[in-house]
């Protein structure tokens, strides 16, 4: 994949846990330089409406056919509503790249799905995420991909890490869903 300085990048990060239905916030960035638009929707706390949703913002902007790639916070929104990667590429035919800023502590998470309905479902999911990388943006951060090679995925990195270790677009998608309230 060939990254462009003003690749289009539609980025997903979720609001506080407050209510059964939590807030999502997708911001479309031309690389980090420019916010092209902000897009919001709600998942089910642990439920299982994080990939349905997120197809969703893809395909209904306008900037569809502008979207290059897509970048996650991590694969859980809502509490434990895991985002099935490839389900998502698949159906979306774009690059997924999820962001984490540690290292997932794999057991751990195992253990607390236990807790919830269908553990073993949520478990997959998170196993068909694959394999977490290490990349270097402006700090160190770990990245799950589907739909792109790993090379193509740090240069995006560290393309938009331009204030923190987390890419621009993740990080003011981050901000309007932690700060806006509806």
């Amino acid at each position: 994949m060939h990254v462009k300085p003003e690749i289009r990048i539609l980025a997903i990060d979720d609001g506080p846990l407050v209510s059964d239905k939590i807030r999502v916030i997708g911001t479309i960035f031309r690389g980090a330089d420019w916010l092209d638009c902000v897009l919001r929707t709600e998942m089910t706390r642990d439920g299982y409406d994080a990939t349905e949703k997120i197809i969703e913002l893809a395909k209904n902007t306008k900037h569809c056919d502008q979207i290059r790639v897509i970048m996650l916070d991590g694969i859980t929104y809502a509490g434990f509503n895991v985002v099935d990667i490839p389900t998502l590429q698949e159906q979306t035919n774009l690059p997924v790249i999820a962001v984490m800023d540690s290292l997932p502590d794999f057991e751990q998470i195992h253990s607390a799905l236990q807790n919830l309905e269908h553990p073993e479902e949520r478990w997959n999911f998170i196993q068909r995420a694959g394999e977490v990388f290490e990349v270097a943006g402006k700090d160190r951060a770990y990245i799950q991909i589907c739909g792109i090679d790993l090379s193509s995925s740090r240069d995006l990195i560290q393309l938009t890490s331009i204030h923190s270790r987390i890419p621009e677009p993740l990080r003011v998608a981050h901000l309007i869903a932690t700060g806006v309230g509806w």
